[in-house]
């Protein structure tokens, strides 16, 4: 398992954002949230994040513009797109760096997908022990 690192989850779902909180904090991990787009750019640009789940669908922003901002700010920040939709989307290509689709990723594999990502994620960008 990654090293504790800090997550910022994103979905305007509450109910979607609590049970993600509470898994990836009983994996160790600090998480933060936002249920919206704007919120969590805000979040974003004022926290330390080492990674990001964004939901793909919110009323007031898509998930890849959130996703677009955040890797023009910080590139090198992994980002987990949550989706009922399948394959990727061409507009997702370069913005996200994993597609986990709704319904489908068990717990225990979206925890390996996250640290998958921290992972290949470049060393020493803000990580905690």
């Amino acid at each position: 398992m990654y090293r504790t690192a800090t997550l910022l989850i994103i979905d305007d779902e509450k109910e979607q954002l609590l049970l993600r909180k509470m898994l990836l904090e009983a994996a160790g991990h600090h998480v933060l949230t936002a249920q919206s787009g704007r919120e969590g750019l805000k979040v974003f640009q004022s926290e330390i994040v080492d990674a990001v789940i964004i939901d793909y669908w919110m009323g007031d922003m898509k998930g890849i513009a959130v996703a677009s901002e955040m890797k023009r700010l910080r590139p090198q920040i992994p980002i987990a797109i949550f989706s009922a939709f399948r394959p990727l989307p061409d507009e997702a290509i370069g913005k996200a760096d994993a597609w986990l689709v709704k319904g489908e990723i068990e717990p225990t594999e979206l925890l390996r997908e996250i640290d998958r990502l921290l992972l290949a994620k470049r060393p020493g960008a803000g990580l905690r022990n």
